[in-house]
């Protein structure tokens, strides 16, 4: 094979690798991180290693004189000859994916542990007849069903429960993550259900009864009423000082407009009631007492907006607290070039040692 034809396979074959060094370089920095970058300088030492490989092709390289052309050109030929230079750049192949291996690429694992922190709240809700005043649309009761809805809504992580009270109080639904079923406990709660009355001690009660062996590290009590208590055997009073004990926060509302509201007085024979403007009496001062003294928040809502307002602060008090922590794990994934390195290597040396041999 002449001299020249033999430079031409050498570099194709050298192309070959040095194009299968730079895809396995650009695959691996695409997908991976590399821990050593350094290692790339170690790919300098394939020159001096490629220059010495031409020097010893040349040296080799015999001159034979022939005194016609057409004897070169129509003399035998050995295919193999294509592949004399295989070899050499499997090696360098495989000696380039073994730098790429010690570059160490890296995979990483990123995951996160949430820990949510919930709270428990219970919302006691005043059902008297009072609660279906027309000063809030379409009534008291409504509007406040509605809104603490809303509120539920937004507590995606904390367990809520449910207490209804007029003149007793009874739970409607125990606190629960379930709050599609809580939603539906509250759609169905109306006034009536129970005797008459605005027991607000004996509603506080029993609320805080739901709490009392909660686990929970924040328990809140939303009571909310259009009234003065004048029914029930708990003081709102003695039900504050229960919550205090509890460690238990008591935000409590005042729903009514300031002055008179168009209010049930009385049932007509077909069980409607007659409504007549009456003036709004709300007791205040026991309410912001207990707020006070459990840690929580006394509001007066005079309409639907107020209303949302205040659900909207209590919400922005009692955040639940969630805790995020952050794992990162390095997977090596220079096994792959380190693989593939070795087998180049070793197929290279079989295919010199063996079947071109003789065109050394």
């Amino acid at each position: 094979m002449g001299r020249k034809k033999d430079l031409i396979l050498l570099v194709c074959w050298l192309l070959l690798a040095v194009l299968g060094i730079a895809a396995a370089i650009l695959w691996g920095t695409r997908r991976f991180e590399m821990a050593d970058p350094a290692a790339y300088w170690a790919m300098l030492f394939l020159i001096p290693a490629i220059m010495l490989y031409v020097l010893r092709m040349r040296r080799r390289s015999a001159m034979v004189r022939l005194s016609t052309l057409p004897a070169l050109i129509h003399g035998p030929s050995d295919p193999l000859a294509l592949f004399r230079h295989l070899p050499f750049a499997a090696g360098v192949l495989g000696t380039g994916l073994l730098i790429q291996a010690l570059v160490r690429p890296q995979s990483e694992d990123n995951w996160q542990d949430v820990r949510r922190e919930g709270i428990d709240i219970v919302i006691a809700l005043d059902i008297s007849a009072s609660m279906l005043a027309k000063d809030l649309r379409p009534d008291r009761l409504e509007a406040s069903k509605h809104v603490a809805m809303d509120f539920i809504d937004g507590r995606p992580n904390d367990r809520i429960g449910l207490v209804v009270y007029e003149g007793e109080a009874f739970t409607q639904c125990p606190i629960t993550t379930d709050h599609r079923v809580l939603k539906e406990l509250f759609a169905e709660v109306r006034s009536g259900l129970i005797d008459g009355g605005t027991a607000i001690g004996t509603g506080l009660a029993t609320a805080l009864n739901r709490l009392r062996d909660s686990e929970a590290k924040s328990k809140v009590v939303i009571l909310l009423t259009d009234g003065v208590s004048n029914a029930g055997t708990v003081q709102p009073n003695d039900a504050a000082q229960i919550a205090e004990q509890l460690g238990i926060r008591v935000y409590t509302i005042g729903v009514g407009t300031k002055g008179q509201a168009l209010s049930p007085v009385a049932r007509y024979p077909t069980g409607q009631f007659r409504y007549e403007m009456v003036d709004v009496q709300i007791d205040e001062a026991t309410l912001m007492n207990i707020a006070d003294r459990t840690g929580g928040k006394y509001f007066r809502a005079t309409d639907e907006g107020k209303l949302k307002d205040i659900y909207n602060e209590i919400d922005r008090l009692e955040k639940t607290r969630i805790k995020v922590t952050e794992h990162r794990a390095k997977n090596e994934e220079y096994f792959p070039f380190l693989f593939l390195g070795c087998a180049l290597l070793v197929t290279g040396f079989i295919l010199d040692r063996s079947i071109l041999h003789h065109l050394a």
